[in-house]
C-alpha cells in the first residue's frame, strides 16, 4: 500500500498555513433584518429556580417563558399547549403530535398546577436541579431575593419601573440604572454597558394618571411613578427601545444576545408594581445620601 506523498515544505508558508488557505468569515446580521436576536439569545434562566427557559415575544408583544424541550402532545392538556411560529410563541397548537410548555407551569418555586397532574414527573425532576443549584450556591435562596434594603438605607426604588417611551407604556423586569444592553461584542460577549450612560439625555420621573382599558374597572390609586422618556427625540427612543447602548445604537449588523426587557404595561395584570409616590434618595443614618442621581 503506497503512502499519499507528503507535501513539500515549499508548498506551506513560514508559520505552517496552506497558501490557499481561506479566511474564515463571521456570521452578521442583515441590515434589513426584522429581528436582530440570535438563536442562542432565546435561552436564559429562571430567576425563581434556576432552571433553563427560552423566552419568545408573543402575539400580544409580551414575553413568554417556554420549557427549552418539546413534549409529545399525548400527555400535555390541551389549554397548555404552545407552538412557536416564524419567533413567535402562540398559545395553541400546531397540528403535530410535539407542542412546547410554558414554563410556569412548571416551575418548582410557585405552586403546582391542578389543571396537569401528569406534569408532575417533569416538575419534580426540575425541582431537583433547583435543589443542586441551592446546594452548591449558584441559585441564591429565595429570602435573599426578596429582602429589603440595607439596613439603615431607605429606598424607595422601583425594581420594576414603569416606562414610557414611544407613547407606549412598559414595564421594564430592573430599575432604571440597572438596564442593560442587549447586543453582541466582537468577542461574542453580551455587552455589560447601560442604557442609562453618563452624560446623556436621561428621562424624568413624574406621577402620571392610571389609565385602563376599554371595559375594565377603574383602579383605588388614580396616579402611578413612570419614567417618562417623551421629552427626547425619537432616535433616542428607539434606541431605549431595542434596548441598546449608545456604542451599539448605530451597528446594524451586531445580533442581540438577550430578548429586550420591556413588557407592556397592564394596570390590572401588574397592579403591584404601581406607585403613588416618585422615587427618592437613599438616607443614611448620619444625613447624607448615597450618589446616585434620579433625573
Amino acid at each position: 500500500m503506497c503512502s499519499s506523498p507528503s507535501p513539500s515544505p515549499s508548498a506551506r508558508r513560514w508559520d505552517g498555513s496552506r497558501p490557499n488557505s481561506h479566511q474564515r468569515r463571521s456570521l452578521r446580521i442583515a441590515p434589513d433584518s426584522a429581528s436582530r436576536l440570535l438563536r442562542c439569545g432565546h435561552t436564559t434562566s429562571c430567576r425563581e429556580c434556576g432552571n433553563p427557559v427560552e423566552c419568545y415575544p408573543g402575539a400580544d408583544d409580551r414575553l413568554v417563558r417556554l420549557h427549552p424541550r418539546e413534549l409529545p402532545v399525548a400527555g400535555v392538556p390541551e389549554p397548555c399547549r404552545w407552538h412557536v411560529s416564524r419567533g413567535i410563541a402562540h398559545p395553541a397548537g400546531d397540528g403535530s403530535s410535539w407542542c412546547r410548555l410554558a414554563h410556569d407551569l412548571l416551575c418548582p418555586a410557585r405552586p403546582a398546577p391542578t389543571a396537569a397532574p401528569q406534569l408532575s414527573g417533569l416538575r419534580r425532576t426540575l425541582a431537583l436541579c433547583t435543589r443542586r443549584l441551592l446546594d452548591t450556591g449558584v441559585l441564591a435562596p429565595p429570602a435573599t431575593l426578596t429582602g429589603g434594603p440595607p439596613p439603615g438605607e431607605a429606598v424607595c426604588r422601583p425594581a420594576r419601573p414603569v416606562v414610557q417611551l414611544l407613547f407606549v407604556r412598559y414595564l421594564a423586569s430592573r430599575p432604571v440604572d440597572e438596564i442593560q444592553c442587549v447586543a453582541q461584542t466582537r468577542r461574542r460577549t453580551r455587552c455589560t454597558a447601560e442604557l442609562l450612560g453618563r452624560g446623556g439625555l436621561h428621562g424624568v420621573w413624574t406621577l402620571v394618571p392610571v389609565t385602563v382599558h376599554h371595559g375594565q374597572l377603574a383602579l383605588p390609586s388614580d396616579v402611578t411613578a413612570v419614567y417618562s422618556l417623551s421629552a427626547l427625540p425619537y432616535q433616542e427612543q428607539l434606541r431605549w427601545r431595542t434596548q441598546r447602548c449608545r456604542d451599539h445604537a448605530t451597528a446594524s449588523t451586531a445580533g442581540d444576545l438577550a430578548v429586550t426587557d420591556w413588557e407592556p404595561f397592564d394596570p390590572l395584570r401588574h397592579h403591584e408594581h404601581i406607585h403613588t409616590r416618585l422615587p427618592t434618595h437613599g438616607r443614611r443614618p448620619n444625613g447624607h445620601a448615597p450618589r446616585r442621581v434620579w433625573s
